[in-house]
């Protein structure tokens, strides 16, 4: 089985409630580090204007390049649900390795902190909350319920199999585990 996101950008007003939840369910203090990152797009011209947005977590990729990447194998991925976990005890942080796991994921997904030395954290699927049967904080804090999760199969049968969206490339060689409903311009099918 294999978890992931569905998230419906025709839906989404970048209203950022999902970034502020995983912060706050994650204990993570103000600044750059943002596990969710909601992302905007802006196209056109006045009066044909097209705006839209994007999440931005980890994707939980089926073949996670970010674990291949690091140095000292502090990431790792499930098998019973595919969630990518990060040892941030055993991350040698972000002066020693150079980042790598960063260099190496196509949606930019690990964070590191300001400070020299941090050590690599990234969205973990709130594998806590799923692990009491619970969604991700970021689905509950949606207020327009443009975010679902759950096992992908199951989210393309209830969504579509959608791969594609405005401010995204699908990464055949990382696979990401979610499910999109694109926002398209005007004119456009």
């Amino acid at each position: 089985m294999q978890v992931g996101f569905y998230f419906d950008q025709t839906r989404c007003t970048g209203c950022s409630a999902c970034r502020v939840a995983c912060k706050d369910w994650n204990d993570i203090p103000a600044g750059p580090e943002s596990w969710m990152r909601v992302l905007y797009q802006e196209k056109g011209a006045y009066p044909d204007v097209f705006v839209s947005y994007m999440i931005a977590p980890c994707f939980q990729c089926a073949q996670p390049v970010c674990a291949d990447a690091c140095p000292v194998d502090a990431i790792s991925k499930r098998q019973a649900d595919g969630i990518v976990l990060v040892d941030s005890d055993a991350c040698v942080g972000n002066v020693e390795c150079d980042v790598k796991c960063l260099k190496a994921c196509p949606y930019d997904a690990p964070q590191f902190g300001p400070e020299p030395g941090v050590k690599m954290r990234k969205c973990n699927f709130c594998v806590d909350r799923v692990e009491q049967g619970k969604l991700p904080d970021c689905i509950e804090a949606c207020p327009v319920r443009a975010l679902d999760a759950g096992p992908v199969d199951e989210l393309e049968a209830k969504y579509g199999a959608g791969g594609e969206a405005e401010g995204f490339k699908y990464s055949q060689r990382t696979r990401p585990a979610v499910v999109l409903k694109a926002k398209r311009p005007m004119g456009e099918v």
